[in-house]
């Protein structure tokens, strides 16, 4: 006679297994809980918008100076829609009225606005 437990003493090969993972419940739920579901996941990954004070923008203001001074590389740190971006480039232009600042690199040439800057390093 053989018993249930004589067919477990071999060893057990997970890696036969092939789970869907969470595909599978996608298929129960209404397309209107798949969206909320996706909106939360991307909301979740979004960070805050740092708030900076009057020190932080003034030192960012003299980076900015002493680089177009210099003529030296920066990173520019920017928040943009939940997210950090790093930019790396020369300053060419800062347009006071339309506050943006222009920037290049070895590709391109692109335009950052004040309120997008959180950080400014620069390369010497």
């Amino acid at each position: 006679m053989t018993y249930l437990n004589d067919h477990f003493d071999e060893k057990l090969d997970l890696s036969k297994i092939r789970d869907r993972g969470s595909k599978k419940w996608v298929a129960m739920m209404l397309p209107e809980h798949v969206r909320l579901i996706r909106e939360y996941n991307d909301a979740s990954k979004k960070e805050p918008r740092p708030q900076l004070d009057e020190w932080d923008l003034e030192e960012i203001q003299q980076l900015i100076e002493i680089a177009m001074k210099r003529n030296v590389e920066v990173e520019m740190k920017i928040w943009k829609n939940g997210e950090f971006i790093y930019q790396v480039g020369r300053i060419t232009w800062v347009d006071l009225n339309k506050r943006v600042i222009e920037m290049e690199d070895i590709f391109q040439s692109f335009t950052l606005t004040f309120g997008e800057i959180v950080n400014v390093t620069i390369f010497e």
